[in-house]
């Protein structure tokens, strides 16, 4: 943004409201660092969320499973300073909101606190409709999940599709009706067939933000690595690649690292020069010493 640009008007819950209202399809991008931050808002998406994937994707970990509070703090703090327009959400990591309502609405505030975010999101139905409940009750907005949870992808039987029979697809749906009548302000669902999303929308009357939910929900979220083809993990089925930038990348530093053993680089242009004078008086200052 240029120094006379004025600021962008900020999204709020009831501009993702008005979308839902209208029709009009909410654009959601899961992002880590302030880089990717100016990126998206740069783009024009609608809601930021920094997702416990990072731990994955940008962190290096096996699964979501190890990451921190202190570090999911740390990369929502970075987001948030590098967006103006967007709604920030933050997802709270496993272990830090499960155990009582005490604990989940102590995370929770300190989200808000240290890192600016607008809602954090949990995880599932079950107990964690408890916890939204109480994060709402103490002020904060809730972002609910239902689906493929990758906290608990183990007990779901790995990272695979949710609710494809008609026993899983109601619990999903009655996770999803207690989410929203605990008070959560909008839900993601997840890697779910598109029948159920189908089944799961007349009922909503949140905003609903698919990832391999199909197209009835009010709008989608992908990774930023994801759709940009920069993280080297495998890709979901949900997934699609807009870019293919870890290969632009490589072959740029293949570039530099085979100009800087050519000597090719630094060529003079990228170098700094002093006056001649000053050069020259240098040199006798050296050879007087």
């Amino acid at each position: 943004m240029s120094a006379h640009a004025a600021p962008k008007k900020r999204i709020t819950l009831g501009d993702l409201a008005a979308k839902k209202a209208a029709g009009e399809p909410i654009v959601m991008v899961t992002a880590y660092d302030y880089p990717g931050a100016q990126i998206v808002d740069a783009a024009g998406v609608d809601v930021v969320l920094v997702g416990d994937s990072a731990a994955m994707t940008v962190l290096g970990y096996d699964s979501t499973v190890p990451v921190t509070v202190d570090e999911m703090i740390m990369l929502t703090a970075a987001v948030r300073r590098g967006l103006q327009a967007p709604l920030l959400i933050a997802d709270l990591p496993f272990g830090s909101y499960e155990a009582s309502d005490a604990i989940a609405v102590a995370t929770a505030q300190r989200f808000v606190k240290e890192t600016g975010c607008d809602l954090v999101k949990i995880e599932r139905g079950g107990t964690s409709v408890d916890r939204a409940r109480a994060i709402v009750a103490a002020g904060i907005p809730v972002v609910g999940h239902v689906g493929l949870t990758p906290q608990t992808a183990t007990s779901l039987g790995g990272y695979r599709a949710q609710g494809r029979t008609a026993e899983e697809a109601l619990r999903l749906r009655d996770s999803a009706v207690a989410l929203q009548e605990a008070g959560c302000s909008a839900i993601v669902l997840e890697a779910i067939p598109s029948d159920v999303t189908a089944a799961i929308m007349p009922l909503m009357e949140i905003p609903v933000i698919g990832i391999g939910a199909g197209t009835a929900t009010d709008g989608q979220v992908l990774v930023f690595h994801d759709l940009l083809g920069i993280y080297d993990g495998g890709a979901a089925r949900f997934v699609k690649r807009y870019a293919d930038l870890r290969t632009a990348a490589i072959a740029g530093v293949e570039q530099y690292t085979a100009e800087v053993r050519e000597r090719v680089y630094p060529a003079p242009e990228h170098g700094y020069g002093m006056p001649a004078a000053e050069a020259e008086r240098m040199q006798e200052l050296l050879a007087g010493r």
